[in-house]
């Protein structure tokens, strides 16, 4: 009897993970996204149910509790939060994913010690000893990412003198650390030493990150708290977490190294601290002296678009932050009725999360099959009569392909300076996160059109009905 419990747990912990593997490829694209992110969590059911029926638990009632009070907790994040600070949650989530291990795992440790360790305990208290780093580094480490986010800690590069020998040392003081614990298990002090450490390092580890890299950043963090709780799984003795904290952390690791290209840069770049803090220094950048900024009204902006046969929108965090994605839509539809081809062009770290403007785009249901990513549409720029930036900046700035100075030469761009007229909505001549001018604005075939995304565009859209009535 007890040979077939446990045959059947483990068929139902296989099923689960070849639904959240399922679910993993269905959010590979927007259109089957939402079905994919259901099958996950039928997987993830799945999983809880039989882990709760194979455990010896003491307290059904306090389970019942903690899932009372945070998928209320959850829900009312999900309908209050704004899509503009879909980051910020994001980051929180994988921190709280984070910090969840690692008190697993500190509590499992205390259990065996009051228990006994067992005589091949080297494997449990390994187990441990990654759980505690990585989950509190995850923790301080997503929390510093929220704050950077939010604005609460400064976006900009900030580091310690000596930071990287710092942080060498403090990992070398910590793998030292979970060696004495494994040598001296009863001793516990060793692994409350590392979860002290761990969570200072969090902190020195992401505060050097500046905000142009908070995408890459967050892509990173998620795979940490997956491989947190795959170290977890270990610790508990438990297959389901072990292989779904594997998938996150290796999802999150892909995701990084996708996005990372997309920026010409590399994990370890940005780990220690990436761009320099370019609003202050600025060295080799375009300078805004002595060139000329040509600017449109609605009007003018109007007639423009009413003779274009093909357009492209390119969104950015601009976008994001005015909440202009409905005013663009409807901007979509005002054109295509007036027999004008519009798609959309997507930088791969456009925004402040992976697929930020898919998601806003979606929100506004704008169809998926106008959504084009950098490698399928950039050899098309030079097709298109007018290019619609709406707050985006760096990811457009010509000075990544053209000046060896920047400091973001080599970066992939989307070749919208190509088009026969740039039209930019923006609030201002501000530099984007990076903190250099744009060499786009300055173009003779740009046109500043300056103003919050959504009331500009919402009067663009008055404007072309009013033409086209």
């Amino acid at each position: 009897m007890e040979n077939f419990k446990e045959i059947l747990i483990n068929i139902t912990y296989l099923v689960a993970s070849f639904l959240f593997i399922f679910g993993i490829k269905r959010m590979s694209s927007p259109a089957t996204a939402k079905n994919g992110n259901l099958i996950s969590g039928i997987g993830m059911l799945l999983a809880i149910v039989v882990t709760l029926m194979d455990r010896h638990i003491i307290s059904y009632e306090l389970i019942i509790a903690g899932l009372v009070i945070g998928s209320a907790i959850g829900a009312v994040l999900a309908y209050k939060v704004q899509m503009t600070a879909m980051p910020q949650m994001v980051g929180l989530l994988n921190g709280f994913g984070g910090g969840a291990s690692a008190l697993v795992g500190m509590a499992e440790y205390y259990h065996t010690s009051l228990l006994g360790f067992p005589d091949d305990g080297g494997k449990f208290l390994v187990s441990v000893g990654l759980s505690l780093l990585i989950g509190a580094v995850t923790f301080t480490g997503s929390l510093i990412a929220f704050g950077k986010l939010q604005g609460i800690v400064t976006g900009k590069v900030v580091k310690i003198p000596g930071q990287n020998v710092v942080v060498i040392l403090l990992i070398l003081a910590i793998f030292t650390l979970i060696g004495l614990g494994i040598s001296q298990p009863d001793n516990m002090l060793f692994f409350e030493l590392v979860v002290g450490l761990s969570l200072l390092l969090g902190v020195l580890l992401v505060m050097p990150i500046g905000g142009a890299d908070m995408p890459v950043a967050i892509s990173l963090l998620n795979s940490y708290s997956g491989i947190a709780g795959s170290a977890t799984g270990f610790v508990i003795d438990n297959n389901m977490l072990i292989i779904a904290g594997a998938l996150v952390g290796a999802s999150g690791i892909i995701l990084t190294n996708i996005m990372c290209k997309a920026m010409n840069r590399s994990i370890m770049n940005v780990l220690l601290g990436g761009w320099a803090n370019v609003a202050d220094t600025g060295a080799g950048d375009a300078s805004a002296v002595d060139k000329v900024v040509k600017s449109v009204d609605t009007e003018e902006a109007a007639m423009l678009f009413s003779g274009a046969s093909k357009v492209m929108i390119v969104p950015g965090y601009g976008m994001a932050v005015s909440q202009a994605q409905h005013a663009v839509k409807e901007l979509m539809n005002v054109l295509e009725k007036n027999g004008t081809d519009v798609r959309f062009a997507i930088h791969p770290v456009a925004g402040r999360m992976p697929g930020h403007m898919n998601i806003l785009l979606a929100e506004s249901n704008v169809p998926y099959d106008k959504l084009f990513p950098l490698d399928e549409i950039n050899d098309d720029f030079k097709n298109v009569d007018i290019s619609l930036v709406i707050g985006a900046n760096d990811v457009v700035n010509p000075a990544a392909r053209n000046n060896p100075q920047s400091t973001i030469y080599g970066m992939p761009i989307l070749n919208v300076d190509y088009s026969k007229t740039v039209i930019v909505v923006k609030r201002s001549m501000n530099a984007g996160y990076a903190g250099i001018e744009n060499d786009l604005f300055y173009m003779d075939n740009t046109l500043m059109y300056f103003g919050d995304a959504k009331d500009a565009i919402s009067k663009l859209v008055n404007e072309l009905k009013a033409m086209n009535s």
